[in-house]
């Protein structure tokens, strides 16, 4: 859910667990692989109820609940009342790496390393004399050929590495590089429970609460619709729910699932919940946390010999510094965040696969990610570029599942659920917003002189 936060174990950094710690979910950590930087991000925690309901029972395996009105009669909110975190993702705040302790001290040796070496072969470059620096260069043009062989022979070397640990993705059938075992990640699965077991001890919920019974309750009825798959009846699903305003879940590789309670304020039903923590489930399923730690690894390799490049080319340190930002960035945006919004994509058709197997009434996933979108206009939030996230944006995630949601209906008819009944969701919302723009015209009419700063100005171009 927390989907900009950078896992400190990648980076290396040992300042980024304590500073993780310290700071919770109320900071999210970026780290750019390459550079080291850390940049801290807010991440405002505050809940929301959304006017729109879905209206449509479960069927006979679950019985409809309202989360967001827990021994509440059911209850419209008023548009402006609507807040939502912009930070919102589902994804595990983490992302996996092999034997994190090693790590944490080999990779930034490793820049360090590259750093020096590329540093000292251009100041040995700048002391050799100038009848020297022709000699080299006229050897280098003799055996151009040996070098480029050379070269070849390395990239080579890199490709055949990276087609020797492809596997196949359970489920999709995707190609994934994996590079680590997955023992590694059982390990660090651990220390990351204990971690987040630590920060939030005084915040879990018994298992008395309400709303930790409804999140059981779903997740055993996800797990036991799809024991069918190995994957699924191999992980034991232990829940904790955390009593914390911020709109976030994740599933850990282990199987462990924290839910916070401002997610099931953010809910407009049962369905989005079970939505939601499918899409969780099968982030910890098909193993995103090691297809991302490999990928992050390998690309790491490889650019520690254009960082040497970088040090070793440029005349001055602070040129240095600023190609090797440049050269972070160009992997950032290039590889790392499209490779996340993939990953995001397959878990959320997976998950609607999930959750069609449980009879959810799957048309209520895309009204979740538009009422997403409906609170942050309402915000006034501005609309980054998707190429700036590790998400795809909320309008874009809708419009993904609205294709993938025939055939999530066929996979629910195929496992004899119980017949969707009643309006679809996805209309009752389109005439909830209707309504509201109409309401927003009449509050802003020539008739009304004053204008109540509480509530502010709605405005939807794009709708």
């Amino acid at each position: 859910l927390s989907g900009n936060t950078r896992n400190f174990f990648l980076t290396g950094n040992p300042d980024s667990y304590r500073n993780l710690i310290g700071k919770g979910l109320r900071r999210l950590l970026d780290i750019p692989h390459t550079s080291g930087q850390q940049v801290y991000r807010n991440a405002n925690h505050s809940s929301g109820r959304f006017f729109s309901r879905s209206s449509q029972p479960l069927g006979e395996k679950i019985p409809s609940l309202l989360i967001s009105c827990v021994g509440q009669p059911p209850c419209h909110f008023a548009a402006w009342n609507i807040q939502i975190n912009r930070s919102f993702r589902t994804s595990p705040s983490l992302q996996a790496a092999p034997v994190p302790l090693f790590w944490i001290i080999v990779k930034p040796a490793q820049k360090l390393f590259a750093i020096i070496l590329g540093r000292s072969i251009r100041n040995w470059w700048k002391a050799l004399p100038p009848n020297k620096r022709e000699l080299f260069k006229e050897s280098a043009r003799r055996n151009k050929w040996k070098i480029l062989l050379g070269v070849s022979s390395l990239g080579v070397v890199f490709i055949m590495f990276y087609f020797t640990h492809l596997e196949e993705t359970p489920i999709t059938g995707r190609a994934r590089l994996l590079v680590f075992g997955k023992e590694h990640f059982r390990e660090l699965s651990q220390m990351e429970y204990d971690m987040w077991m630590e920060q939030f001890k005084n915040q879990m919920l018994p298992e008395t609460d309400a709303r930790y019974q409804v999140v059981e309750r779903v997740v055993g009825h996800l797990s036991e619709s799809n024991k069918d798959i190995p994957q699924v009846s191999a992980l034991k699903w232990v829940i904790h729910v955390v009593d914390e305003p911020g709109v976030n879940a994740f599933v850990l590789p282990n199987g462990q699932v924290f839910v916070f309670t401002g997610l099931l304020d953010a809910v407009s039903d049962i369905h989005q919940l079970s939505f939601i923590l499918g899409h969780e489930i099968a982030h910890a399923v098909l193993e995103h946390a090691v297809k991302k730690a490999s990928l992050v690894h390998f690309l790491d390799f490889l650019s520690l010999i254009f960082l040497t490049m970088i040090w070793a080319i440029c005349p001055r340190d602070s040129l240095a510094v600023v190609g090797q930002w440049i050269q972070s960035k160009l992997q950032e945006f290039m590889f790392d965040r499209p490779y996340s919004r993939t990953l995001e994509a397959e878990a959320d058709k997976v998950g609607l696969q999930f959750a069609a197997k449980a009879c959810v009434d799957v048309r209520a996933s895309s009204v979740f990610w538009q009422q997403m979108e409906l609170a942050e206009t309402i915000q006034g939030q501005p609309k980054l570029p998707e190429w700036l996230s590790t998400h795809p944006s909320h309008e874009n995630r809708a419009e993904h599942l609205d294709r993938f949601i025939p055939e999530a209906l066929k996979i629910r008819e195929s496992c004899n659920c119980p017949s969707l009944s009643g309006p679809d969701p996805r209309l009752i919302f389109r005439l909830n917003m209707q309504h509201l723009l109409e309401s927003s015209k009449g509050r802003g009419s020539p008739n009304s002189t004053k204008q109540d700063p509480s509530k502010p100005k709605l405005d939807f171009p794009h709708t």
